[in-house]
């Protein structure tokens, strides 16, 4: 039976089969006996590469931080992660340097982690925002009757746990965003994230 620590694109911490292909934390959020008892620890929410240098971990150890999967990067930000400094330092370097761009003063990891969790969180709950659907750079992840949607070339790709499932053509109007305000921004501003492979693959209706 899966583990109850597959991640959503609501933010939402879910026992599913499909693990994705990245991994994060944010502190420790299970039990003794890996129950997720908190849906974060920590203001410092992390997404990161499945393997570095050889470290193997038993997931969910009592009083470690608790391992958490996802699709891929994408899915990640519109949880509300962003790169590791130390498994995905290329990736960290861009990211924090397309931040000072954008918000035109000194970025520092306390400082991202700050907004994003502004950006992210609002009364305990997913904080989502209003948008042109045209406007959102690919990457971002909307929300549409019910379901998670991936906004790629000129289409929107739902979100499953294990792959993208369908497509549909991209459209015009405001719809409900899921990525974080912040997040979105690095997106536009040139950042490229990781996607399922699926993405490629996928038939549109």
């Amino acid at each position: 039976m899966a583990l109850q620590n597959r991640v959503t694109p609501y933010g939402e911490i879910v026992a599913v089969p499909g693990r994705g292909l990245m991994m994060g934390n944010r502190g420790i959020l299970h039990d003794d006996a890996r129950r997720i008892i908190r849906t974060f620890q920590v203001k410092r929410w992390i997404a990161c590469v499945l393997e570095f240098r050889g470290r193997r971990r038993e997931v969910m150890t009592p009083h470690r931080y608790t391992e958490l999967f996802f699709l891929d990067e994408a899915a990640a930000f519109s949880a509300g992660h962003r790169p590791c400094a130390e498994c995905r330092r290329a990736d960290y370097n861009l990211f924090i340097g397309l931040w000072g761009s954008w918000s035109g003063a000194p970025a520092t990891a306390d400082a991202m982690d700050a907004r994003l969790q502004a950006d992210r969180i609002e009364r305990k709950r997913k904080k989502t925002y209003r948008d042109e659907l045209a406007k959102l750079p690919d990457g971002a992840y909307v929300a549409l009757d019910g379901q998670a949607w991936l906004v790629w070339d000129s289409y929107l790709l739902a979100w499953s746990d294990s792959r993208y499932t369908r497509g549909r053509p991209r459209s015009r109007g405001q719809v409900e965003v899921l990525t974080p305000r912040c997040a979105v921004a690095i997106l536009a501003a040139g950042y490229h994230p990781m996607v399922h492979p699926s993405a490629g693959e996928v038939a549109l209706h």
